[in-house]
């Protein structure tokens, strides 16, 4: 059974709704979100399309819901289980309410099983849920039964042998050689920056060369610690490393460590490893003078710092003062990766300064025109997509004062992002550049808020273009959900606000639609980064960067994307 409605499960649903039960528009409008709805409707008139009626709302709530479509305990989804509930005879609630009663209580009047049934918790797949969709008629996955659990997340894991990969390219498997040349040289005092353009696969590169190096020493109770920003990050990190670990056929098995949301570690489990681990628990554990973290930094035989343009942080800077006083100057090897298409040299010199390390970069050709632009040779071998540029001027303008932008991160604060998300002409632009795009040409969108995501989703689910919106407040499983779908191919967009910077991989993905602003460079290549995958990695061989430019008066920096200005295969200015 799919985790994503089918087509069929999305009809059968809205004859049940519409016609069976009959469920008031007022509960679906309320459900859907009576601003949304009187928006929706002023923007599709100025596209020239029709008002939505009670049935076309219905649909797209059963789309935009999914699975979830009768879960949680807000009032307005329990008014229409409330209403469902209702249509069923005094036997068939009854029976339902003997099999699924209410906790110390006592009910033998079909007219006070009403409300306990209504209130009762909805969990995901559970007894509740499928007896609830089984006697109403409906689909089964609406119960949520259906929606993909996450993979084991122990916070220990035993991986055992033998998984066959692709073999490395040739400038991978060079950067490779020479990571291991250094670190055979300098012993365990070496240092490197290890830079390959996104999607150029940096993290499978260190993955091989480290656990290549170290093998040895995890049965001697040594550490691999691996340090990301995100869980996305961190669980990408574990599945590459078991991937590497299974394909070299070591004889013992590699013990990973899940170092990150929260997770414990207890001392009877160390026995070396690698730890992957986030940098806010290393810094928590840090504070508290963990004694598990001692041990692991006392046995440490390298760590690697991914996404290290952050390294800069004090958070790393504590804890590496942890590992000197623990291991004194003979600290074990550093190595960070970046990626740096659209920054200046200073970036990378400022991390090279740092960690007092070497700079490894991939040598690819020595033709002068790949030495003077490296990304060139990478996207005429097929290893990255080529990047067509559309800056999309909307034509407005808005007021920037000096505290809307965040020194320290270069991000336009929340204000001024909620104030671009209402602007009814903005958005009007947004879906009619989006609706020219090619019908089922896989498309991310990045939104300015949570509400501009969901809001433009379902403007482009009312269009009939399938969308789902995603946000750091959505539920991992339907998380999860959504992306599967969008990878397959169920979707077309899938709109996001706060994710899918970094750990997100769909290597199909054809347009990139940035409608939120940005004057962070490290942003807006992570955000261009997740299309960039090009055919030899399983992507495609162009993909096109749509740039929504206002005019925002006195903001004192250039937005990021006008720092790529070298970065794009070609750029096009459209209005």
């Amino acid at each position: 059974m799919n985790a994503f409605p089918t087509e069929s499960d999305v009809q059968r649903c809205l004859d049940l709704l519409c016609n069976q039960y009959k469920v008031p528009e007022k509960i679906i409008k309320t459900m859907f979100g009576h601003t949304n709805f009187n928006r929706l409707n002023t923007l599709l008139t100025s596209l020239g399309k029709k008002r939505i009626d009670p049935t076309e709302l219905t649909k797209m709530l059963i789309m935009e819901k999914g699975a979830y479509l009768f879960a949680g305990s807000d009032d307005a989804v329990r008014e229409l289980r409330k209403h469902l509930l209702r249509q069923l005879s005094k036997s068939e609630l009854t029976n339902l309410y003997e099999r699924n009663p209410a906790t110390n209580k006592v009910i033998t009047s079909p007219t006070y099983m009403l409300t306990p049934l209504v209130t009762k918790k909805w969990m995901m797949g559970g007894v509740w849920p499928r007896d609830f969709v089984r006697t109403l008629g409906f689909p089964m996955v609406f119960s949520g039964i259906s929606v993909p659990k996450p993979a084991a997340t122990d916070a220990v894991v035993d991986i055992e042998a033998r998984k066959v990969v692709p073999p490395l390219a040739d400038f991978q498997q060079g950067l490779k050689e020479e990571m291991l040349r250094v670190l055979s040289s300098e012993g365990e005092h070496t240092r490197c920056v290890v830079t390959l353009p996104t999607g150029g696969g940096k993290t499978r590169v260190a993955v091989e060369s480290y656990i290549e190096w170290m093998h040895a020493g995890f049965s001697q109770g040594k550490y691999l610690i691996w340090i990301a920003q995100s869980e996305e990050l961190c669980e990408q990190a574990i599945s590459c490393i078991s991937d590497m670990w299974q394909e070299k056929e070591y004889p013992e098995s590699l013990r990973i460590y899940r170092y990150f949301a929260g997770k414990n570690i207890g001392e009877e489990q160390l026995i070396g490893g690698a730890v992957i681990a986030s940098i806010q628990q290393l810094y928590s554990r840090v504070k508290n003078n963990d004694p598990v973290l001692e041990e692991i930094l006392r046995n440490c035989g390298a760590m690697i710092i991914d996404e290290a343009h952050h390294a800069v942080a004090p958070m790393y800077n504590q804890l590496l003062e942890k590992a000197h006083d623990i291991c004194g100057p003979s600290l074990f090897p550093i190595c960070g990766l970046t990626a740096t298409p659209g920054r200046s040299d200073g970036e990378t010199t400022k991390l090279v300064d740092k960690f007092q390390a070497y700079l490894l970069q991939p040598h690819i050709s020595d033709d002068p025109e790949f030495v003077r632009n490296p990304l060139l040779y990478f996207r005429q071998q097929g290893y990255l997509a080529k990047p067509k540029h559309i800056v999309y001027d909307s034509g407005r303008g808005f007021e920037v004062d000096e505290q809307s932008v965040d020194a320290d991160e270069d991000l336009i604060n929340a204000e001024l992002l909620r104030v671009l998300a209402e602007d009814e002409h903005r958005n009007y632009q947004i879906i009619k550049r989006l609706t020219e795009i090619p019908n089922r040409a896989q498309t991310l969108v990045y939104a300015c808020t949570i509400e501009h995501a969901e809001f433009l989703s379902q403007a482009m689910n009312a269009i009939g273009r399938k969308s789902a919106m995603i946000s750091s407040n959505t539920p991992k499983a339907t998380r999860r959900m959504y992306i599967d779908a969008f990878k397959r191919g169920d979707l077309e967009f899938l709109f996001n606000y706060g994710v899918l910077t970094t750990g997100f991989d769909a290597p199909k993905t054809e347009y990139i639609v940035i409608c939120r602003p940005t004057t962070s460079v490290v942003l807006y290549e992570q955000i261009v980064g997740r299309g960039l995958r090009g055919p030899k990695f399983g992507g495609t061989e162009y993909c096109t960067i749509i740039d929504f430019a206002d005019n925002l008066l006195r903001l004192g920096k250039p937005l990021a994307y006008v720092r790529f200005s070298r970065f794009w295969e070609n750029e096009e200015v459209g209005v």
